[in-house]
């Protein structure tokens, strides 16, 4: 029983919005899945941490999620700024059990216990949009929140975010200071696409930064633990 991680998928099976428009792209979806059960057994946990499904109502997200489900493993998504499709925990919940998409389960002010680990994060904030204090504040209390649940679990904590805390030379000083606060040593991170790889920030201030969308990690599954 093993976690992996992959971000970004994209998935766009219920709107128009091709991926292959994009360097790198072409036939992500058939690589995605090649990969996927190449390396994912029915007992392993996959996070995605952020930009499942272009869909911009969760009625438009059913082909994508029914893809995920058609794939080994448990699913756990985290939000990230082009899930407009996302809304209440209980929603979408509710919208899983209808659907009988029943590997499939969110963190959403809450953490996730998968093989022995506690797994927290939420979308995070970025350093270009920062001036929105009211998006940053909540942001910020939803990873407090996540960290704390995941602490009183007892267990070793795997920390995700969506949005990067540090991109080139800028810092969102506000996530930060709460990693730091409670004292995580490596973030998993998506959001960043093609030769923006080059600009991402590796380790800042005692953190590890690990880049996992999937167009940076060959449409593979990254092995966690």
């Amino acid at each position: 029983m093993s976690i992996f991680a992959i971000s970004d998928l994209h998935l766009s099976f219920g709107a128009d919005k091709p991926m292959n428009i994009f360097k790198g792209w072409d036939n992500h979806t058939e690589r995605l899945k090649a990969n996927w059960r190449r390396l994912i057994k029915p007992e392993d946990t996959v996070i995605l941490p952020g930009d499942f499904s272009w869909g911009l109502k969760i009625e438009e997200t059913i082909e994508d999620f029914e893809f995920l489900e058609s794939l080994p493993g448990k699913k756990v998504l985290l939000k990230g700024n082009h899930d407009l499709w996302w809304s209440t925990a209980k929603k979408i919940r509710e919208f899983f059990e209808k659907n009988n998409f029943s590997s499939v389960d969110i963190i959403f002010n809450n953490c996730y216990v998968a093989e022995g680990y506690a797994i927290a994060g939420t979308r995070g904030w970025f350093y270009d949009n920062a001036a929105d204090k009211k998006v940053l504040s909540r942001e910020a209390g939803r990873l407090e929140a996540s960290l704390t649940a995941a602490e009183k679990t007892g267990l070793p904590v795997i920390t995700f975010l969506h949005y990067p805390p540090v991109y080139k030379d800028y810092e969102c000083a506000e996530i930060l200071e709460i990693l730091k606060r409670h004292n995580v040593k490596t973030v998993y991170h998506g959001h960043i696409h093609g030769l923006g790889f080059n600009n991402a920030v590796k380790e800042y201030d005692g953190i590890e930064f690990k880049l996992i969308s999937c167009d940076c990690i060959d449409f593979t599954p990254y092995f966690i633990a």
